[in-house]
């Protein structure tokens, strides 16, 4: 005989494609029904692509199957998205980049730097070869948060080679002036800096390279937005309306220089008191949804306001790897594996999973 937990068990041995972990650590296994000496499993996944699902439906029959146990699966998955980014029109500069994912916000002090900081490291721990390009010319944040304010890059044959730090590669204007160095410089001067932060920069073979950008919609979104093909667009923002005001003109930016949007990271939605652990919606609530539907996209992560998350920020500690037990670290590992289901549809490529005899494909119940 066997039961729920039996079930549960078997289904652990279920990696999900193309990462590491199995589909029940992720918490995609939703519920698991025993009738008729059968087990019925309902499993959500957040990748649209068709492919993913019908290997873990197949992968997890197998598996129960071989122990002898009978299954229904049910896989449900969000709709293919309609929209497609400028990756297959515009140069690329750097070639050898798979995926660029451009983190922006309408206003500065949203977490945009936390946030590229800590999906870039969440998406690192999956076994994907990730890098950061801190092209906030103004603010470069990028080297302090990952404990990197002192190193300084390498130079090799004309160019430069990024630092690694954590796993990653990452460069910043940050490691290349002094340390509260102002630049008082005009449009085309950011836009040829932006450049030869992506072209004289020696970046590995890559998976993702995250691009930190300025608050705003100005010369440095539109020079990067011209020279590589950017897969998909991330908007940072908080909860208070003035701040939706700006994330709505980031947004409409992705629109008009065709870029797909992964989603929305909406920082500060909560507080988490660190006595009892309850989290307080002090600054309004759900309201990164409201926008979301507007633009036809999604809440990719809600984080709240959270000590460690700051505290990982100054010392150069990112939360998601060295306070993995708290909210905001299980969130951005959660956030990260959504960005990449969406960059996996946005980029269409489907390489790493195998195809699946039509028999085994599911649809949508």
């Amino acid at each position: 005989m066997f039961n729920e937990e039996k079930v549960k068990k078997l289904l652990g041995n279920v990696t999900y494609p193309d990462f590491q972990k199995d589909i029940v650590t992720f918490g995609f296994v939703k519920k698991i029904e025993i009738k008729d000496d059968k087990a019925v499993v309902f499993i959500e996944i957040p990748s649209a692509n068709p492919q993913v699902a019908a290997k873990i439906k197949t992968d997890s029959a197998e598996i129960l199957h071989k122990s002898g146990i009978k299954s229904e699966i049910s896989i449900f998955q969000p709709k293919q998205p309609e929209t497609k980014s400028n990756s297959k029109t515009l140069k690329n500069i750097v070639p050898n980049i798979k995926n660029f994912v451009m983190i922006s916000s309408g206003k500065g002090g949203v977490g945009k730097s936390t946030t590229t900081v800590n999906l870039a490291l969440a998406l690192m721990e999956q076994g994907k070869k990730v890098g950061i390009l801190d092209a906030d010319i103004y603010g470069p944040n990028i080297p302090r948060m990952l404990g990197a304010a002192e190193q300084k890059p390498e130079a090799l044959d004309g160019k430069i080679k990024p630092l690694k730090v954590y796993g990653i590669e990452m460069m910043s204007i940050g490691v290349l002036i002094g340390e509260g160095q102002s630049l008082i410089w005009r449009g085309a001067m950011i836009m040829k800096t932006i450049e030869q932060l992506l072209g004289d920069i020696l970046w590995s073979d890559l998976d993702v390279l995250f691009i930190d950008m300025p608050p705003g919609s100005g010369d440095a979104q539109l020079t990067l937005a011209q020279s590589v093909p950017i897969t998909c667009g991330v908007c940072v923002t908080t909860p208070q309306t003035v701040a939706l005001d700006d994330a709505k003109r980031s947004l409409d930016m992705f629109k008009k220089l065709h870029i797909s949007v992964a989603g929305i990271v909406e920082n500060m939605s909560g507080f988490v008191c660190s006595g009892c652990g309850k989290e307080y919606n002090i600054f309004g609530q759900k309201t990164g949804e409201e926008i979301a539907k507007r633009y036809n996209t999604a809440v990719l992560a809600e984080i709240p306001l959270e000590p460690k998350v700051r505290e990982g920020g100054d010392s150069g500690k990112p939360v998601v790897i060295f306070h993995s037990d708290t909210i905001s670290a299980k969130r951005y590992k959660a956030a990260a594996l959504a960005l990449w289901q969406k960059i996996e549809s946005f980029s269409g490529d489907n390489s790493a999973i195998q195809p699946v005899s039509s028999k085994a494909a599911c649809g949508t119940n």
